[in-house]
């Protein structure tokens, strides 16, 4: 893929350098100050859809202060767009309950508090038939959010696919620094292969899926699964992953004042996950740059307004290259985020639709 590079994009690039030789890493401390903040740019990010809009502006009322500006700490009791949501849900008078057609439990997959997972189980299923079984690691940067943020995509996927959902905890930055998120995924799935059958689940139908920095642990834990010569999955659905560690790519310019991500909180994320620059070039984390070739078939996400949106369609070229099967939609009008918000946000609603009909092939191809 032919990138051409602006004055501006050089700049960019000029600035997360600078940036970086200042403050390389944090603390591992929940507390450890924010970095110092980039040079302002001042390209505005493409409008938003009127119903992703109406999401957006919900945050200020909720008092969310910038990621950027705050500690780990702080940031992680911020309002998320998962709440901002919510509360376009119950402006609507519609119910924000947990569906009820989705029960859970928890179970620990490691000794650390941190390392458990929420089964996702529709509550209707019939005993003694196999399910499918997907995957599924949480959004944050590894460093906010939780499995309790991430509740409405796997509740969805369980419940529109009559399949057995493990939404993966796992130890988060700067406390626990990379590349112990990526450890605890690849553990999760090797615990999920030896206990999903106890669950009623059917491991010749097994996927993967992840949002944001879970859809690069989607994609990094199938490599992990290959290369260990572990059951694989028949499918990756990775939606906006953290793919592609340039500093000048595109959409980290024009969408660097978006919401509710912008570009400076993915050198926020970095700091704090990191423990030097050099982590940011490991494969792992720089899916571009990793041995791709032999991944089952892969479903990316991507929304329009949104910093990550140039590493999906970057991560595509890559696996297409490599000779995988990748479908890659940019959904217009969307920011990060948007996906689990179908109730109130059309383009969700769409992607949502996209996504699981994709697994449902994966799944009806090995029955």
């Amino acid at each position: 893929m032919h990138i051409r590079f602006t004055v501006k994009s050089a700049a960019l690039a000029g600035m997360f350098t600078a940036a970086a030789s200042i403050s390389a890493q944090s603390p591992m401390s929940v507390n450890a100050p924010p970095p110092p903040p980039p040079a302002k740019v001042a390209t505005m990010p493409a409008r938003a859809a009127a119903d992703m809009q109406a999401v957006l502006d919900q945050l200020p009322r909720l008092a969310a202060k910038p990621i950027e500006t705050l500690t780990p700490v702080k940031a992680r009791n911020q309002p998320s767009a998962a709440d901002a949501a919510m509360a376009v849900m119950h402006a609507k008078r519609m119910s924000t309950a947990p569906d009820p057609a989705v029960v859970t439990m928890d179970m620990a997959y490691g000794p650390d508090p941190m390392q458990f997972a929420r089964i996702y189980k529709p509550a209707g299923a019939p005993s003694g038939t196999p399910m499918p079984v997907i995957v599924y690691y949480h959004g944050g940067g590894w460093v906010i959010a939780d499995v309790n943020t991430y509740d409405a995509t796997p509740r969805l996927l369980s419940k529109q696919l009559n399949a057995i959902v493990v939404s993966v905890e796992y130890r988060h930055a700067p406390e626990a620094k990379f590349p112990a998120q990526h450890d605890d995924a690849s553990a999760a799935y090797r615990w999920v292969l030896q206990n999903a059958q106890a669950w009623g689940g059917d491991l010749k139908r097994l996927a993967l899926a992840g949002e944001s920095a879970g859809g690069n642990l989607a994609v990094a834990t199938a490599i992990y699964a290959r290369d260990n010569r572990l059951a694989m999955p028949v499918h990756i659905l990775s939606v906006y992953p953290i793919a592609n560690s340039s500093k000048t790519l595109p959409s980290r310019t024009d969408s660097f004042n978006a919401k509710p991500l912008n570009t400076p909180m993915l050198g926020w994320f970095g700091y704090y996950y990191s423990k030097s620059p050099a982590d940011m070039m490991d494969p792992r984390l720089n899916l571009v740059a990793a041995d791709l070739r032999g991944l089952p078939p892969t479903t990316i996400v991507n929304a329009q307004i949104d910093p990550l949106r140039s590493d999906g369609e970057t991560l595509a070229v890559a696996m297409r290259g490599a000779g995988d099967t990748v479908e890659q939609r940019t959904f217009p009008g969307v920011t990060h985020e948007f996906f689990g918000m179908g109730k109130v946000v059309r383009g969700a609603y769409d992607a949502e639709m996209f996504g699981i009909g994709k697994l449902k092939a994966a799944f009806d191809r090995v029955r």
